[in-house]
């Protein structure tokens, strides 16, 4: 339809003043976290709240105003989705509140760019060129144009300067219609599917009667049919059961960040994790086999530590008859040059005490991806970290596939903190490796969330995890600090999980998987394979006007 008409057409057209694109990002921020909001209703919110940015875009006459209701959007999002940062800066950090307060809106406003441009870029490739005649093949290509753009700003945003993908708008249908996708197509290919049905929603209301009813109800319909595929995909085995079930305890301290790197208070954190570990079993099947403790479990680099201490650690590997896996920062030298790294080891009854000071124990994980200002300080940004009195350091890398840890016949992969939030990492330690041996049965994220409080980034994470079980048809084991420490199952169903900010221990039955799914095999390539295509082919019938009267001509 004209530009000029598209107002008066359209029921929605009062949702693209400035404050209402604001309200519905901050809406479409609650989607990534089961709180406040339930679990079944974030898929909705969801694609309900992209849908209402995708009809602004249509609707828009220019492309700048496209982009400037898209930042307004996105800028709200991400403000209040990640409003968290703001403790870890002030609360933790010392950082005055009108400079954290800056900081989080300057991180917001760079990551709103991202579906800026994803919007400016659908506009141009087609809904500039939206017509009242319009096919429902204009129609159709316009919603798969949209979600092209914005799926490639979400791998964009989730790659560049080291990547930030959180709150993917995958992330919200780790239930629902469209999570059975995620072990074929990965968490881009459900934000893909997410977005189209987003943008075919917002057609259908700006095409809201007029004679394009039909026509623009056509992408709505298609959206509808993948979700009932996904029903069916639900049902699909991807993985199946190897080795014997395992008894595994994941314990959460809840030791204030505010204690954690205290000096005087190290050795009380060290005693309240030491005697959760030495808790008597609570699963009814028994002691557990493999005792789990979260990032820096133990503070200080392991050469820095008591040997008395290790020995405490070492007794309860003993004890419990159990392999222990915990994080600890480790100081080494390789080929004569220093090295510090963040780590999880595994150790045993049978592990001796030096070669855990000596950091070569016989299964050792160093981190690979770094945290930007937490784990390394950005060339540039010093005077940024120096505004705070976090203890913050540059750490090196560890290699994207490291040996894994096979415990009981079992493979565990280990991964720290926000490194499950990068998929494409992930799934490279479920394959197999001539070098480096068997693929992982069971993911494991040890984290410490302590920085942001009692905040949805907890819930976020949960949430994230729980997408890395679905794409890699994986239990994923989560040992945290404050929370949420749980166990999910390869659906990505939570079996078991602690409330925030309490001490106590999970002890749960764990089944190691084997089998690749299709994502594994295949990563993001068919995701962005087919959003490469989209964007080639709306680039290729940008001018050329698909519309119904020249259909019928043709027939």
């Amino acid at each position: 339809m004209p530009p000029d008409q598209r107002s008066s057409t359209s029921i929605l057209s009062r949702a693209s003043g400035p404050a209402v694109l604001l309200v519905l990002g901050t809406i479409h921020a609650l989607s990534f976290s089961p709180d406040p909001l339930p679990q079944w209703l974030l898929p909705f919110i969801q694609i309900f709240g992209l849908a209402f940015l995708a009809h602004h875009v249509f609707l828009a006459r220019r492309m700048r105003d496209a982009a400037a209701g898209a930042f307004l959007f996105c800028f709200a999002n991400f403000a209040v989705g990640m409003y968290w940062l703001y403790i870890s800066m002030h609360d933790y950090g010392a950082m005055a509140a009108p400079l954290a307060i800056a900081a989080v809106a300057v991180l917001a406003a760079i990551m709103a760019l991202y579906g800026t441009l994803a919007c400016a870029a659908s506009w141009w490739l087609g809904a500039k060129y939206l017509d009242a005649r319009a096919s429902y093949q204009r129609h159709l290509l316009l919603a798969a144009t949209f979600a092209s753009c914005w799926t490639a700003a979400e791998w964009l945003r989730g790659t560049l300067f080291t990547g930030l993908p959180w709150l993917n708008i995958g992330y919200a249908h780790v239930e629902g219609m469209l999570a059975p996708w995620a072990p074929i197509i990965g968490v881009y290919g459900v934000a893909w599917l997410a977005a189209f049905a987003s943008g075919a929603i917002g057609l259908l209301a700006l095409a809201r009667n007029s004679s394009n009813d039909a026509r623009a109800a056509v992408g709505v319909g298609i959206a509808i049919l993948t979700g009932l595929i996904g029903i069916f995909l639900h049902h699909v085995q991807w993985a199946q059961p190897q080795g014997k079930p395992l008894i595994v305890r994941l314990v959460q301290g809840n030791v204030p960040q505010s204690e954690k790197f205290d000096p005087g208070l190290m050795v009380q954190g060290q005693i309240d994790y030491l005697s959760l570990a030495e808790l008597a079993p609570r699963a009814p099947d028994g002691k557990p086999d493999i005792i789990v403790l979260p990032e820096t479990v133990v503070p200080l680099f392991q050469d820095d530590v008591a040997p008395e201490l290790w020995d405490r650690w070492l007794d309860v590997a003993r004890m419990q008859d159990a392999s222990l896996i915990l994080g600890v920062p480790l100081h080494d030298y390789v080929q004569g040059r220093e090295r510090f790294t963040n780590s999880v080891i595994g150790v045993n009854a049978n592990t001796p005490r030096q070669a855990i000071i000596d950091a070569n124990p016989a299964m050792r994980y160093d981190k690979h991806h770094l945290v930007p200002f937490g784990e390394f300080v950005p060339a540039g940004f010093r005077w940024f970290v120096d505004a705070m009195t976090i203890p913050l350091g540059d750490f090196d890398r560890g290699p994207v596939r490291q040996r894994l840890f096979t415990i009981d016949g079992t493979v565990f992969a280990p991964n720290i903190c926000y490194e499950d939030v990068f998929g494409e990492q992930i799934i490279a330690s479920v394959r197999d490796s001539d070098r480096l041996g068997p693929g992982a049965n069971v993911l494991v994220n040890v984290s410490n969330l302590a920085w942001f409080g009692d905040s949805w980034a907890l819930r976020q994470h949960l949430q994230i995890s729980r997408m890395r079980a679905l794409e890699t048809a994986r239990p994923m084991l989560r040992a945290t600090n404050t929370g949420m420490t749980a166990a999910i199952d390869p659906d990505g169903s939570i079996r078991a999980v602690l409330d925030p900010l309490q001490k106590g221990v999970l002890d749960v039955e764990v089944q190691g998987m084997t089998g690749i799914t299709p994502y594994v095999r295949w990563g993001d390539r068919l995701a962005l394979g087919w959003t490469v295509l989209f964007l080639i082919l709306a680039l290729a019938l940008r001018r050329r006007p698909l519309t119904g009267d020249e259909q019928h001509n043709k027939g």
